[in-house]
């Protein structure tokens, strides 16, 4: 897969390096040309410096071939006008943009180009897993005032719960399915539904783990 990361904080060099030990083409670019020149050696990734709102950075950067890019600056304004870009100047098929004032994620959606927020307290790695699709399975959102999680299952070819309705999965307790995600449209979720690969199953749970639910579906 080849992805973009913009932004070499430490987020950014966290990721890449992630990335790069899975065996994927990444390229990180950075407007601070010190940073870049200080990551040589320890990023095995292609290293540019360039601002990631600028259409000739990205396209430098591979954007347009590009299968994932994930701007991780410290700038809302910027990781919002640079994922903007890169979902609708170069049509990259997923964009993952951090989130570094709460009061702004209602931002990153999809209007914006955002197919993954990615949200400053979220655990690391689950991070990755979700923005480049290593794992079927992850929890998406915690909503601490509500005390619930909204986790999220991908179902495949192999996964248990193809072909079966939402009634005849075993859901762990204190956990309902919200949505079922289809070609892209959300779909109620009436018990006699049958899942199909491609779907995307989005849940609520105050207690289930991510393991639980993987459990019940795949």
């Amino acid at each position: 897969m080849k992805v973009v990361v913009a932004g070499a904080g430490r987020l950014g060099k966290k990721i890449a390096q992630v990335l790069v030990a899975a065996h994927h083409q990444v390229a990180l670019l950075d407007r601070n040309e010190e940073r870049i020149a200080e990551l040589r050696g320890q990023v095995a990734a292609e290293l540019i410096t360039g601002d990631a709102c600028e259409p000739t950075v990205l396209e430098h950067a591979g954007a347009r071939t590009a299968d994932l890019v994930v701007i991780a600056t410290g700038q809302d304004d910027t990781n919002l006008v640079a994922g903007l870009l890169a979902k609708r100047h170069f049509s990259v098929p997923r964009v993952a943009a951090r989130v570094n004032d709460d009061e702004n994620a209602w931002l990153f959606d999809r209007h914006w180009g955002v197919d993954i927020a990615l949200p400053s307290a979220s655990p690391l790695v689950s991070l990755i897993e979700e923005a480049t699709g290593a794992t079927d399975t992850v929890a998406l959102l915690r909503l601490s005032k509500a005390g619930v999680d909204v986790i999220e299952t991908a179902i495949t070819d192999r996964s248990r719960a193809a072909g079966r309705s939402l009634s005849d999965i075993p859901l762990p307790a204190g956990t309902i399915v919200a949505t079922v995600i289809r070609g892209g449209q959300p779909t109620a979720p009436a018990p006699e539904l049958l899942l199909e690969p491609g779907d995307e199953v989005l849940l609520v749970s105050h207690a289930a783990s991510e393991r639980a639910i993987h459990a019940a579906f795949q």
